[in-house]
């Protein structure tokens, strides 16, 4: 399964490569645009894009990213309480 996490183009770093600074939960790094170029590169900037590995995928809007990332975070907070339940389960099943 493929996972694609919002982010936002603050930047265009190396237009020939089509490659931007994207933002992704407060963290900036390199992003390959190619896949959603357009004419101006630089119209790009301030869009949200759905990022996989290095590269943006899909633009989306503003919304859909805000979404997006709520969703992620909630799926973050389950994954840590069944992570908390398991460990409890196995403490308990060690000290039967």
């Amino acid at each position: 399964m493929c996972l694609g996490i919002p982010g936002q183009i603050i930047s265009i770093s190396d237009a020939a490569r089509q490659m931007a600074m994207a933002e992704i939960s407060g963290v900036q790094r390199e992003v390959s645009v190619a896949c959603i170029a357009r004419d101006p590169l630089t119209s790009l900037i301030g869009e949200w894009a759905l990022i996989h590995v290095g590269f943006a995928m899909a633009v989306i809007d503003a919304d859909e990213a805000a979404k997006t990332l709520t969703a992620l975070r909630d799926l973050g907070e389950v994954q840590e309480a069944l992570g908390a339940m398991a460990e409890t389960a196995a403490g308990l099943e060690q000290a039967r």
